[in-house]
Order: structure tokens, then sequence, then C-alpha cells
């Protein structure tokens, strides 16, 4: 089988458990007390690194870091979707089948444009690469503005 098989698949499984364990409780566990809820999460996210260290290990024999990165964002978010539809019956809003994609393909370049700005750091030198910086961070505040003047103006 080949490596990107082997890595994906463990990392579809790693992800359920890592899903149910971050989330799972609030159904599930909802009844008990906040700590033995993080216990029983805690023990249900053993198995998600059972899944997971395997995954990465065999993926970063052919794969870079932020290959895997963005593998495991793309990975998250498929087994989030089904995991919020069926398991918590949240609602299937257009922004959920809009936003979640859009979402991970700007998760898929905020890690590349990390990448990239390390390896740069080393090119450019570190005056350039503080520019660059601030040039990232004030991107990403401005996304964030963006968001919540879509979500004030959503119904």
């Amino acid at each position: 089988m080949p490596v990107i098989a082997r890595t994906a698949i463990l990392l579809v499984v790693s992800n359920a458990f890592m899903t149910f364990a971050w989330y799972g409780h609030l159904r599930n566990f909802n009844d008990r007390k906040w700590y033995i809820a993080a216990l029983l999460s805690w023990g249900i996210a053993l198995f998600e690194y059972l899944f997971q260290v395997p995954a990465n290990r065999i993926g970063y024999s052919q794969y870079s870091l932020g290959q895997l990165k963005i593998l495991q964002e793309v990975i998250t978010l498929s087994v989030f979707a089904p995991f919020a539809l069926f398991l918590h019956a949240a609602a299937a809003e257009a922004q959920f089948f809009v936003g979640g994609p859009l979402h991970a393909w700007g998760r898929v370049f905020h890690v590349s444009a990390m990448i990239a700005l390390i390896r740069s750091h080393q090119a450019i030198g570190p005056t350039a690469s503080r520019h660059i910086i601030q040039l990232y961070i004030s991107s990403i505040r401005q996304s964030k503005a963006t968001r919540a003047l879509i979500r004030s103006r959503t119904p």
C-alpha cells in the first residue's frame, strides 16, 4: 500500500478518536462533572495517539512536515463534518457546506505561508523576515475583521 494511503487511513482513524474525545463529551458525558468528562476524553485521546504517531512516522518518510500538517487539516475537517451533522445533529446550513471547505483551504494557505516564511528567513535575513511576519499578522487581523463583519450581517 502506498505511503500516502497508509498515512491517510491512520490519520482518519486518529481523527475519529480525536473528534470524539474533543466533542463527544458534549453529548455523551454531559451529565457528568467536567473533570470526569475530561478524564474520559483523555482516555479516548490515547487511542488517537496510537494511530496518529505511526501515521506521522510513516508519512514523514516521504513527505515534509508541512505536507503532513496540510493533510492532517484536510482530514480533520473531513472527519468533523459528518460527526457534527450526524452525531450532534448540527444544522446543515449553507454556511457549513461553503464555510468548511473555504476554511480548509485557508488553513492550507496559512500553513504553506508559514513554512515558506520559515524557509525564507535564512535566505533574506531577519529584517526582511520581520517585515514579512508583520504583513502576515496584519492579513490575519484583516481576515478576522472581515469574518466578524460577515457574521454581524448574517441573520
